[in-house]
């Protein structure tokens, strides 16, 4: 849905804190999980994109009602200072892990690690996920040894895609 030219808000961190304010009780009401929410350029284009979830699945439908609900409070509230384009999805299957439940959830699966600097010479890792606290997590890799690495570290951390 492309919404109209609003006019207040202009930080990418300020829309997105907004965003997450609005929609929490959409979200809350219709029995979904937040996973996310980000307002980006792409090309000439802006997107505001709310990622949610359910156990089993998010269904069009779900998606179909919180776009229609968030849209009538962000034409109400009028917020955001370009136009841009309001997408309500699922997360993926290669959803990054971000939130708490992301991880617990996540414990046990295989994951896939970029970080901003070499480790051993490598930036990039995949694993499974063994543990994790508020500053690091930790993965058992395939020669079954285990790497913990420093969140601050972490410039993506998301499920692995397994065919």
């Amino acid at each position: 849905m492309i919404r109209k030219k609003g006019g207040r808000i202009t930080k990418r961190a300020d829309i997105e804190a907004k965003t997450v304010e609005l929609v929490t009780p959409i979200i809350e009401a219709n029995n979904l999980e937040l996973v996310d929410v980000e307002y980006v350029k792409e090309g000439s284009d802006y997107y505001l994109r709310v990622y949610a979830d359910k156990e089993g699945g998010i269904t069009i439908g779900d998606c179909e009602i919180v776009n229609r609900a968030l849209g009538d409070l962000l034409d109400q509230d009028d917020y955001i200072g370009d136009a841009y384009i309001l997408e309500v999805s699922s997360p993926g299957l290669t959803r990054p892990l971000k939130k708490e439940n992301d991880f617990r959830r996540s414990v046990g699966k295989i994951v896939e690690i970029k970080t901003f600097t070499k480790i051993n010479g490598v930036k990039e890792f995949e694993g499974v996920l063994k543990a994790y606290d508020e500053g690091s997590v930790t993965v058992e890799l395939e020669d079954e040894t285990e790497l913990t690495i420093s969140r601050k570290d972490i410039s993506m951390i998301r499920l692995a895609f397994i065919y």
